[in-house]
């Protein structure tokens, strides 16, 4: 549901910062910056108290979302095998023999954590530090 809101936005703000046209005259409208930036605050509180304004709207839509990402992950599964069968190795599908090649497994995922040795872990050698009173000492 967030990802819908967050497309929606993003393609009102691409729609409103693209050029007219000017085929129709702009009215002289003066809306400054303050006055859209509350605005959207506005908008932001109302879409959170909308579920407690309307519980069955937000029940359904929350259904409908749902049905909606099932629908996609069926229909993406759908691609994929189709793609897999028609383009799923370099000779087109096929062995020399006429036969449908199969999926080769991909190998097991190697173990990457705790391979570094104590000395691996040891902080860098920095050589040694001058003494204060050497610091003094020195001109400035």
């Amino acid at each position: 549901m967030r990802f819908l809101l967050r497309v929606a936005f993003w393609l009102a703000v691409v729609l409103v910062l693209l050029p007219s046209g000017g085929s129709q005259p702009t009215p002289g409208i003066n809306v400054t910056a303050l006055d859209a930036m509350s605005a959207a605050k506005a908008t932001v509180t109302d879409m959170r108290s909308f579920c407690e304004r309307q519980p069955d709207a937000c029940s359904v839509g929350s259904q409908a979302a749902v049905a909606i990402g099932h629908r996609a992950q069926a229909g993406a599964k759908m691609l994929y095998e189709y793609l897999n069968e028609h383009l799923g190795s370099a000779d087109g599908g096929t062995e020399a023999n006429g036969a449908t090649a199969k999926a080769v497994p991909l190998p097991p995922a190697r173990p990457s954590q705790h391979t570094l040795s104590p000395t691996d872990l040891a902080p860098a050698w920095r050589g040694s530090q001058p003494h204060r009173e050497a610091r003094r000492d020195r001109p400035a």
